[in-house]
């Protein structure tokens, strides 16, 4: 097998549905926020809260155009009060629904690795190659994820979506990991399992775009923005 990485200097992962299971992540989520929600204002809103974050209740899975898929969890909670206002809601009624219903997944025990992550990353650091994250994930928990994960001592650099950079699918993240590791977009590799990931890498030039199929996207959504598409992360300790 060709090396997917050859002539590659610098590797940037995505975080959920890359290194960590995307669903186990998200899939508690969603419901539980609809619950809650539906709960709180006595009406059932969920049809509506799915269908507004591209999640698919009957398989339990995001849609890989959908915004669960790839956006930050401040524009989610836009999206959900957007939601409740849809519904008949005040905007300020709305809000302070929201407020109640709202929490965020504990970064930890949702954290399903998809692979042996610390002994890839060894491997990658032993030959030659510098690590990044860049997700649409929050800071505080990615660093926690990453802390837990055995990897936080391996990754050269992390953007996450409360940096303060247009987010996926823009070119800044990739972009600012390149210009802070004086690395070229070129010799960078960015690995993904969305299209939203895939755009960002296209968009900024990356010289190695490489999707996996253990998250959001299908190889169908995949293959027309990717060099390669492989099925995990692991595919590439074999390389």
């Amino acid at each position: 097998m060709i090396d997917p990485l050859d002539g590659i200097d610098l590797v940037i992962f995505d975080k959920d549905g890359t290194l960590i299971g995307f669903d186990t992540m998200w899939r508690d989520w969603v419901d539980g926020l609809g619950d809650r929600l539906s709960d709180d204002l006595g009406r059932d809103i969920r049809p509506s809260l799915y269908l507004a974050l591209g999640f698919d209740d009957e398989t339990g899975a995001a849609l890989p155009g959908g915004a669960l898929a790839a956006t930050p969890m401040a524009r989610l909670r836009e999206m959900t009060v957007a939601v409740v206002v849809a519904c008949g809601w005040s905007r300020a009624e709305a809000g302070r629904a929201v407020e109640r219903a709202w929490f965020t997944p504990d970064p930890v025990e949702h954290a399903h690795p998809l692979g042996d992550l610390p002994n890839l990353f060894d491997r990658l650091r032993h030959d030659g190659h510098r690590i990044a994250v860049a997700t649409s994930d929050d800071r505080t928990p990615t660093l926690q994820t990453l802390e837990w994960l055995g990897l936080a001592s391996l990754v050269d650099a992390i953007v996450c979506a409360d940096d303060g950079l247009p987010v996926k699918p823009a070119p800044d993240m990739v972009l600012h990991v390149c210009e802070h590791l004086g690395v070229d977009p070129l010799r960078t590799a960015m690995i993904g399992d969305s299209p939203a990931d895939l755009r960002m890498a296209r968009s900024a030039g990356a010289g190695r775009v490489i999707g996996v199929l253990t998250g959001v996207g299908e190889r169908d959504d995949l293959e027309p923005l990717a060099d390669l598409v492989i099925g995990s992360v692991e595919q590439l300790r074999i390389a």
